[in-house]
């Protein structure tokens, strides 16, 4: 959406996140002098439903650790499961929106300017500002992004001397490769499905839940969206972002998650419980996307 800037495109007043979030960031840079971004960063949270007014700035969000349940609607975007871990999501500003959450989390917010955008859109690619769009994004993998957001990360728990200007350095860094995946070429795509109705993606996903320790087979569960599996592969990407597959295993080690906490079975037990093949299947996804291994999670467990 094209953004009109007040006052000839200079930048905004300053956000202040604390005042629209309706839960309690576990750090926030509102206090630290930053210029053109700012950050927060919430972590274990209640379950909530939100409504935020639109706001001047545009939101993006890394979920370095996805809440266990989530529903998002903003701009286009309908999200009915969490993304997977280190996904990226921008809620252009001006857009309104609506999250439900719940269960543990890692979410690292960064709210950029819009006049920082045009600027960097005019000087560092030659852009007329007016004419540029910054879409919605939803749960995609960027890389270089999610770098630079990481970086963002660590000034923010750091509060060092110097924070200021490696924040304004790392704004600029982020608009840059925001605008350079804006004006990447899109491959056409060809013999869209569309996304799978709301009812038929709760069907399959509770078949899911219902049998992670057994076998799952792409052929199940298109069968009980009565679908073939070609054409239910894809319209269940295009409903959670994730093929089947991924998200069966995104499921399973959140299972595997929640029988470390309890403490009580091996890592060979849980891996089985889970629906894992073997225990170095389930400790390679384990890290992968929880960040650490089984066994550190469960001593963390334990500590907690």
């Amino acid at each position: 959406m094209q953004q009109e800037e007040p006052g000839g495109g200079g930048p905004l007043a300053p956000l202040d996140l604390r005042k629209i979030a309706p839960i309690e960031a576990a750090a926030a840079s509102d206090r630290l002098g930053w210029v053109g971004l700012e950050a927060d960063r919430y972590c274990e949270a209640p379950a909530f439903e939100f409504n935020p007014p639109a706001i001047t700035h545009h939101r993006l969000v890394l979920y370095t650790r996805p809440p266990e349940q989530l529903d998002l609607l903003y701009e286009g975007v309908k999200r009915h499961v969490p993304p997977p871990a280190g996904a990226i999501s921008l809620v252009p500003a001006g857009s309104p929106h609506r999250v439900r959450s719940s269960g543990c989390k890692d979410e690292l917010h960064i709210c950029l300017e819009p006049g920082l955008v045009a600027r960097v859109a005019a000087e560092a690619f030659g852009l007329d500002p007016a004419r540029l769009t910054v879409p919605p994004l939803d749960g995609l993998d960027l890389p270089h992004l999610r770098t630079a957001i990481e970086a963002v990360g660590v000034e923010l728990t750091a509060g060092a001397a110097g924070g200021w200007l490696a924040a304004e350095s790392l704004a600029n860094v982020l608009v840059v490769h925001l605008i350079r995946h804006v004006l990447a070429p899109r491959r056409p795509e060809r013999g869209r499905d569309g996304v799978l109705p709301r009812g038929r993606l709760r069907a399959v996903v509770a078949y899911i839940e219902e049998h992670l320790d057994a076998g799952l087979t792409l052929e199940q569960m298109a069968a009980v969206a009565r679908l073939s599996a070609y054409h239910f592969a894809r319209q269940f990407k295009a409903a959670t972002g994730l093929p089947p597959y991924q998200f069966v295993i995104m499921r399973r080690v959140e299972r595997a998650r929640l029988l470390l906490q309890g403490g009580d079975l091996s890592l060979a037990e849980v891996a089985a419980h889970a629906g894992f093949s073997g225990q170095s299947v389930f400790c390679h996804h384990f890290k992968r996307l929880v960040g650490v291994t089984p066994r550190q999670f469960w001593m963390s467990a334990r500590i907690a």
